[in-house]
């Protein structure tokens, strides 16, 4: 039998081995092909909706936008010309929609009303969820850092923090919001919560001053007539604080006729204020500050007023507050006088009293004597802060430098007593007759005061008799008047 040769077959074995390994990968190959395309249909087909999705969210926000923008313009025409209440809460109801479709001017628009209660209810939780969506999104025009910063002053809202609340007005005036710059100018300005520094000051007070100037020279600011709640003026008229627009329109035109000691002043002024003199710069601060209070946002005088006297307590508060926060002095004692009204909700019990004692004595520090004996008054009492005899006692002291009758008998009364003085009785007469004659109102108290003191001298008198007499045995009276007999018998006489 011939042997038959064995390289051929295992040659013929690889070769098929081979083509099973080939036609397995070219099968595994073509699975994986498969597969692939499979999956790279899925990732486009995925892209496809998500691009369609995206194309309509922004086709959908574009559509709510324009929707939301012609929402407040309709809001805002309708605020401008209409003065019935339905037609105002009408047009609350189209800025509440526009808000809720994202627009950012009427969310900022939205959260002020709530806030102040313009247009409709006050809501103040809803206010600061607003502005705090808005300050996520970032706001545009720091009004609502602004917005931000005076609830967290006041603890409206807020915790009361007077540090986060200089930290949104920075930022706030660092976004053009000409109030935080006001706020800024003013406290820098007397120094509450941050240290005086004059320079700042002026420079906060110059960006709103430049921007109210120019609006003035175009005749589109008119300022109002502030009334003191405290007065219960029924009659606007009859206000002399127009009389600061006024003087503002007389210095203009002796500026604008070439009056030469006018414009040198101010350019001697404004020189040793850019050398750092503080004098220089005390000035062009109150001449740019009484500038700025001419701005537009002093209506809200008129719009507090109106709200007190409809009931709106609340509302008219603060109002009044942020115009105290900016400065002004018969905001800061309006709203001290709601305050202790008692009538406000928004505020709790125990914030009340330390509240009004705080601007009361801003009221005082800007030349308010009524304000001073208030604060002389809280003090005396305890109210908002601890009882504090020597404080008051200097309050109503400063207060009797303006000539402030209950300042008189409040003095009078504490050195009769002794109260955070020395007892002196004779200067307590002495202060009682000053008030009497300072106005006829205080006759009638200080002949009282009068009468209990003199009952109460008297007794004092007698009991140092009494002690006197008790003191001495008669027989060393006698001694000690006997040289003297015939003359104590000649005055009895």
């Amino acid at each position: 039998m011939k042997a038959v040769s064995v390289a051929p077959l295992l040659l013929l074995a690889l070769l098929v081995s081979v083509h099973k390994t080939e036609k397995s990968f070219e099968n595994h190959k073509e699975k994986n092909v498969s597969k692939q395309e499979a999956l790279n249909e899925s990732q486009l087909l995925t892209m496809q909706d998500t691009f369609s999705s995206q194309a309509e969210d922004l086709a959908r926000r574009k559509k709510n936008e324009e929707r939301g923008h012609q929402l407040y313009k309709m809001s805002n025409k309708i605020l401008k010309h209409s003065k019935s209440k339905k037609e105002k809460e009408e047009a609350y109801q189209l800025l509440t929609e526009a808000a809720d479709m994202g627009h950012l001017k009427a969310m900022e628009k939205l959260a002020a009303a709530l806030l102040f209660g313009y247009h409709g209810p006050q809501n103040i939780t809803a206010a600061v969820t607003l502005y705090e969506t808005l300050a996520e999104k970032g706001s545009h025009k720091g009004q609502t850092l602004q917005a931000l910063g005076f609830m967290f002053s006041y603890g409206i809202g807020m915790e009361y923090n007077q540090a986060k609340a200089i930290v949104y007005y920075t930022f706030g005036s660092l976004g053009g919001n000409l109030i935080s710059q006001m706020i800024l100018g003013y406290r820098y300005w007397v120094g509450i919560n941050v240290p005086r520094n004059c320079e700042a000051a002026l420079t906060n007070y110059r960006k709103v001053a430049y921007f109210i100037a120019d609006k003035l020279e175009k005749n589109e600011e008119m300022p109002v007539e502030k009334v003191r709640l405290m007065e219960k003026s029924e009659n606007l008229s009859s206000n002399n604080d127009f009389l600061d627009w006024d003087v503002h329109q007389y210095y203009k035109f002796l500026a604008e006729r070439g009056d030469t000691q006018i414009q040198k002043a101010f350019y001697y002024f404004l020189k040793a204020a850019k050398a750092g003199n503080t004098h220089g710069m005390a000035f062009l601060g109150k001449l740019y500050r009484s500038v700025c209070e001419l701005g537009s946002w002093s209506e809200k005088f008129l719009t507090a007023y109106f709200a007190y006297q409809d009931g709106n307590i609340d509302s008219s508060l603060i109002q009044y507050a942020l115009l105290a926060e900016m400065g002004y002095e018969v905001a800061q004692s309006n709203s001290a006088f709601i305050l202790e009204s008692e009538q406000v909700k928004i505020l709790s019990n125990d914030q009340m009293y330390p509240l009004a004692l705080l601007l009361w004595n801003r009221a005082a520090a800007q030349g308010n004597a009524f304000a001073r004996v208030k604060t002389g008054d809280y003090h005396f009492y305890g109210y908002g802060t601890k009882r504090d005899y020597v404080t008051a006692a200097i309050h109503y002291s400063l207060a009797v430098d303006h000539h402030i009758a209950q300042a008189m008998f409040n003095l009078a009364y504490m050195y009769e007593h002794g109260l955070g003085i020395p007892e002196d009785i004779h200067l307590a007469k002495r202060w009682y007759d000053l008030a009497a004659q300072t106005s006829p109102d205080a006759s009638i108290p200080v002949f009282l005061a009068r009468m209990k003191l003199e009952v109460k001298l008297l007794f004092s008198e007698m009991q140092l008799f009494k002690q006197f007499t008790s003191s001495w045995k008669m027989s060393k009276l006698d001694t000690v008047l006997r040289p003297h007999w015939d003359l104590f018998a000649l005055i009895a006489k």
